[in-house]
């Protein structure tokens, strides 16, 4: 089952939780999915989702079937697609110096990560049961000017961590397949007399 806000939320989610855990803690940090903002009143980490588009190089033709417990065919699908949901991960303090010391703390508890632990996936990446990579700090594939970006949308020139997290995504609700047949087909044959003469 797809949580509120779909396969996005998810990892929206996923990736909060794994700086709660590992980065906020029990400081007054805070977390948000917007921009900065001009004038930080508090210590924030933003993780600002800035572009969505799929990972054709992981894309597979096929049908990946399901089975129940006791090895039955129950449903039918096409594999996952992945789709890349890239972030740019800034944080904002009323102190530089503070700002400075919760960029490193959110830096290198990224770096510790290839993938997003299975513990953080909720919904329905959570019943895939399959790997979500991510990656952080690596230049953009096709060298899009993301400072400039920044710049453009009002945030203001400011060091970011580029994060990209790679989740699997069902296009297409499984198919069911009818139950299978347990008993042997049985042929009825009806006689029918029509009436005549003789």
């Amino acid at each position: 089952m797809t949580a509120a806000g779909g396969v996005i939320g998810e990892v929206d989610r996923a990736l909060e939780e794994l700086i709660r855990r590992r980065v906020v803690q029990r400081s007054k940090t805070q977390i948000s999915l917007a921009a900065p903002g001009a004038e930080p009143t508090a210590a924030t980490v933003h993780l600002q989702l800035y572009d969505i588009r799929e990972d054709l190089g992981t894309r597979r033709q096929g049908t990946v079937n399901e089975y129940d417990a006791d090895g039955t065919l129950t449903a039918r699908h096409g594999p996952p697609r992945y789709v890349r949901l890239s972030y740019l991960v800034t944080v904002s303090a009323p102190e530089l110096e503070e700002e400075h010391r919760l960029l490193d703390a959110t830096l290198r508890a990224l770096l510790a990560q290839d993938t997003i632990p299975a513990e953080r996936l909720t919904g329905s990446l959570a019943e895939l049961g399959l790997p979500v990579p991510m990656t952080a700090a690596v230049p953009p594939p096709d060298d899009r000017d993301l400072a400039t970006a920044l710049v453009a949308s009002g945030v203001g020139l400011r060091p970011f961590v580029n994060v990209v997290i790679s989740a699997p995504i069902m296009p297409e609700p499984p198919a069911p397949v009818s139950p299978p047949v347990t008993k042997p087909l049985a042929l009825r044959a009806d006689s029918h007399r029509t009436g005549g003469s003789g």
